[in-house]
């Protein structure tokens, strides 16, 4: 018998609870998901570092894994009972077999040459090229491995745009990979910044394996201060939602790329930041965009 994987729905107010009180009961992990992802009532999750994260999702889905022995129902009970609920919530069971986890993990993250003189390389992996510059990168839990053509688009943009000692704001930093860069192609002061704190400690830890100097920062430290450089590839609907403070902390003079930008959404987003800086699309790839402008 494989290991229990289990999911039912719940509200914003008992989603967290809830996992909290399966971890005591025995569960293995537990997570929280938009339980309407992927449909038009999905609810984005973001915000301004420094500010204070909404609620949750109010169809929240409870994923939660149990060994294959466990008494699943008990432990529902008693972790419904803990939280007050009336009722346990119905709930569905799926059996996923033994695997070596870390070897399937590695095994779909291969080096990636971004450019004749740039790559990426997984930790795990050997440095295919010494005389490049090796971005040593293992993302932990945070997003940014270098795979998603945003990340790549991001990257290129950088490797033109980066002078000696400029400075540069990664503005949702995952795993650190665009300010590392940055820092190896020759920047001075680098600085990132994420709302998840398990970012922030796999920047860090990038950080310490590329032998640079940059600071990080998770959503409950405010960012300050201007940059010659600002990248941002996140996603169209925070990137709407921020552009305020995104472009605060451009420069006059200096320069703004975003991505995780669709073709479709790139006019849309152009319009948004015309108040603050006139934006081109620098580059595609794929069905994303790269927009780029300088601030007047």
């Amino acid at each position: 018998m494989g290991w229990q994987n289990v999911s039912f729905l719940t509200d914003a107010s008992h989603a967290e609870p809830l996992c909290d009180a399966l971890l005591e009961a025995g569960a293995l992990s537990a997570c929280i998901e938009d339980a309407d992802a992927g449909t038009p009532d999905e609810q984005p999750q973001f915000g301004e570092p420094g500010s204070v994260n909404s609620p949750g999702w109010m169809r929240s889905k409870i994923l939660a894994l149990f060994e294959p022995d466990a008494d699943v129902a008990n432990m529902l009970s008693v972790a419904a009972n803990q939280v007050g609920l009336s009722e346990v919530p119905s709930f569905s069971i799926e059996e996923i077999e033994e695997q070596n986890w870390v070897q399937l993990t590695q095994s779909q993250f291969d080096p990636i040459r971004v450019s004749e003189r740039l790559w990426i390389v997984p930790s795990w992996h050997e440095i295919p090229d010494p005389d490049a510059i090796n971005l040593n990168l293992d993302p932990g839990m945070a997003f940014g491995t270098g795979s998603h053509p945003t990340t790549r688009l991001c990257l290129e943009w950088l490797e033109r745009t980066v002078s000696a000692q400029c400075s540069v704001l990664d503005y949702g930093c995952g795993s650190g990979i665009l300010a590392i860069a940055a820092a190896r192609l020759g920047a001075g002061q680098v600085a990132g910044v994420d709302i998840d704190p398990q970012a922030v400690e796999a920047a860090y830890a990038n950080a310490e394996r590329n032998g640079v100097s940059a600071l990080f920062a998770d959503s409950t430290l405010p960012v300050a201060g201007e940059y010659d450089l600002v990248v941002a590839n996140i996603l169209s609907n925070p990137l709407r939602v921020l552009a305020p403070a995104i472009c605060a902390h451009v420069r006059s003079g200096g320069q703004l790329a975003l991505s995780g930008i669709l073709r479709e959404q790139a006019d849309e987003i152009i319009g948004i930041y015309a108040t603050w800086l006139p934006l081109s699309v620098a580059d595609t790839r794929e069905d994303w965009v790269c927009l780029s402008g300088i601030k007047p």
